[in-house]
């Protein structure tokens, strides 16, 4: 019996538990049709999943995406994860993590084959002009967006701020922000509550829809969902040489200053420290990348977020790209194009394989700690001090894209040389936050049109 509902009242026809064939076509649908960042990627489940299917209640959605904000990765893969390991235990949550990024990972691999190949070509150069003046616009409304979820009182705003002060002008690690205003809203939730308690993601006066979940909670059907004595230390057991296994390998095999141990170290620490989600990560990945390891220089990371704007799947896939150049460029024995694939894929695993452990370790105790007011105030701090880090982020694509050169001020500070400006970037970033913020033209008509204004606008001024 199919387990897609027709379009009547709640109430008058059960959801029905939906075979593991069925979860696995609707984990690739999801996975092809997931554009727009985590947003897009988290509405697009909630209606196939809450709304259509009824798979999971609005309650218990929202509860295990309060989870998800709280750990390191991708949370919208992690939430495809914790659901379908709800519906199908272990099975599941596999089948629903992998299909979220397999369709956006090769099609970035494709993406990022071409560019190491011709990304020097003046067409394709003029392609990326356009496109990343569409990247920094992109940023700027994640900014807007983010910030006015977050920042609901002065408290929240003096915490974004603050968040920024520290990563860019006093060069503090972003890990080390992170724990600190999830400190912040800790020790915040015990003297000042009612500041705090407003920040988090849920929403406690939705109301609750059952679903085929709740309904099986109900029956005492999801018995996996329990956490035994053993639960914790089995479940490490396994992932943790799943997950690291293979970059110990790589490190014995290679030796600790191999771009393959560089590649497999650096992302598999990204995978613990990438709290608040891709673009607060991106600040963090792009000063690594660029002025410590060398891979990439400071425009082509923006061409990464541009290639990962343009796929489906988790934004955070712009690191694929980040590994895939890092060794095409440093190929040691092997061919270029085959050192880039396997430095991409490389990336892959380190970066998602600990997203299956977070959920398959945690989720059995999350339950118990549905409306814990504490971890919701350090939620929403945190969150808080993304939207500070997103806006250095900002700061640096727009100095990147918009002047030809920036010098440093000291403690890591870019300011940028005025009469570098390029004009036509400056042109093409105002119309792509026109067409963006005011018009609310989508993303991707916005990437293409200004990919071909870019071409035009280079053509035109020789």
């Amino acid at each position: 019996m199919s387990a897609v509902l027709s379009k009547k009242p709640a109430g008058i026809r059960e959801p029905v538990v939906p075979s593991f064939r069925q979860a696995v076509k609707v984990w690739a649908k999801i996975g092809v049709l997931s554009f727009g960042g985590p947003a897009g990627q988290i509405a697009l489940m909630h209606k196939e999943l809450v709304e259509e299917r009824r798979w999971i209640g609005e309650q218990r959605f929202l509860h295990a995406l309060n989870y998800c904000m709280l750990l390191p990765g991708p949370e919208a893969q992690q939430l495809a994860i914790y659901i379908g390991w709800l519906l199908h235990k272990t099975a599941g949550g596999l089948v629903a993590g992998i299909l979220f990024v397999v369709p956006g990972a090769l099609v970035m691999l494709v993406l990022s084959s071409l560019y190491a190949l011709y990304g020097d070509v003046p067409l394709v150069a003029a392609l990326f002009f356009g496109v990343k003046a569409t990247v920094l616009a992109i940023v700027i409304e994640a900014v807007i967006r983010i910030g006015r979820r977050a920042l609901k009182n002065p408290v929240m705003v003096s915490i974004a701020l603050a968040a920024f002060i520290a990563i860019y002008a006093l060069n503090v690690p972003f890990p080390l922000i992170v724990l600190l205003a999830g400190l912040a809203g800790w020790i915040g939730n015990r003297s000042a509550p009612a500041v705090f308690s407003g920040a988090s993601h849920g929403k406690g006066d939705v109301p609750d829809i059952k679903g085929v979940v709740d309904l099986m909670f109900e029956r005492g059907e999801l018995t996996h969902v329990r956490p035994t004595r053993w639960h914790a230390p089995r479940t490490l057991a396994i992932w943790l040489p799943i997950w690291l296994g293979p970059v110990l390998l790589v490190w014995a095999f290679t030796g600790p200053a191999s771009v393959w141990t560089q590649i497999g170290g650096f992302f598999s620490v990204m995978a613990v420290v990438t709290f608040g989600g891709a673009y607060a990560a991106l600040a963090y990945v792009a000063q690594a990348a660029v002025e410590y390891f060398g891979w990439l220089a400071p425009g082509e990371m923006v061409d990464g977020l541009g290639l990962a704007e343009t796929t489906p799947g988790p934004l955070i896939l712009v690191l694929q790209f980040v590994g895939f150049v890092a060794a095409f460029r440093q190929p040691g024995l092997l061919a270029p194009l085959l050192a880039g694939l396997f430095g991409g894929l490389f990336t892959l695993w380190a970066t998602f394989t600990p997203c299956f452990l977070w959920i398959f370790l945690g989720a059995p105790y999350i339950e118990a700690l549905r409306g814990n007011k504490a971890l919701s105030a350090a939620l929403g701090a945190i969150t808080a001090a993304v939207v500070g880090v997103i806006m250095n982020l900002a700061l640096w694509f727009g100095l990147h894209v918009i002047f030809g050169e920036v010098r440093n001020v000291g403690l890591g500070m870019d300011v940028p040389v005025l009469s570098s400006i390029d004009w036509r970037a400056a042109l093409l970033s105002c119309a792509s936050m026109i067409a963006i913020l005011k018009l609310k033209i989508g993303m991707l008509p916005t990437l293409a049109g200004s990919a071909l204004a870019g071409v035009l606008l280079l053509a035109a001024s020789g």
